[in-house]
């Protein structure tokens, strides 16, 4: 009996999992949905205005934001992948441009792949908790992720204010424990943070 009512409660929790994944799936798919059909409403107006450089312009910047989303999804680890396409479905707080060197495929470039992305999903949730509210602007975090012959290096850059520098520093250790990732620079003032990790470890 009482084996039947630990099963079913796992399953219900399976079921929860997977209803929260699909919802995020479907609202990251609607809110990309609404921005191609901004950047298509963008492009033919500069068409019919013969704005032929504004149109150019416009085409290479969807074409970057295409080629990104593309390195995005190589990651390698669902996860991380879903978390940084649903990103922007979920808070207003905070934006995030990630710069990916390359094709960097997390799960081949460690044999626990998914602990270093967990790890930067962390880190990302720190700086989106320790982002202070600054007039309805929301606060912006580049994330460069570039990988060597032996080793992965990432860097994160915060445009914003910190609420508490220390708190966020505190939450940034807490996600890399037991992580290949290992900071080499810290500056809690600016919310600087710059890491690297030896492949294959």
């Amino acid at each position: 009996m009482w084996n039947r009512s630990l099963a079913a409660e796992q399953a219900g929790r399976r079921k929860d999992a997977e209803r929260a994944m699909q919802r995020a799936a479907i609202a990251t798919l609607n809110h990309h949905r609404h921005d191609w059909m901004n950047d298509l409403q963008i492009v033919y107006g500069y068409i019919r205005m013969g704005k032929t450089d504004k149109t150019i312009q416009c085409v290479e910047q969807i074409r970057e934001r295409m080629q990104t989303e593309s390195k995005i999804a190589k990651l390698g680890v669902p996860a991380l992948v879903l978390f940084l396409q649903s990103f922007r479905t979920t808070t207003n707080a905070m934006v995030i441009d990630m710069d990916i060197d390359g094709e960097v495929n997390l799960a081949e470039l460690f044999p626990n792949g998914e602990r270093a992305a967990h790890a930067i999903i962390e880190l990302i949730r720190a700086y989106r908790e320790a982002a202070a509210s600054n007039g309805g602007e929301p606060a912006k975090l580049l994330v460069d992720l570039s990988a060597e012959e032996d080793k992965l290096m990432l860097s994160f850059y915060f445009d914003g204010e910190l609420a508490s520098g220390e708190t966020w520093k505190k939450n940034c250790e807490l996600a890399l424990k037991g992580t290949p990732l290992e900071p080499t620079e810290w500056d809690p003032a600016k919310g600087t943070l710059m890491l690297e990790a030896q492949l294959g470890k």
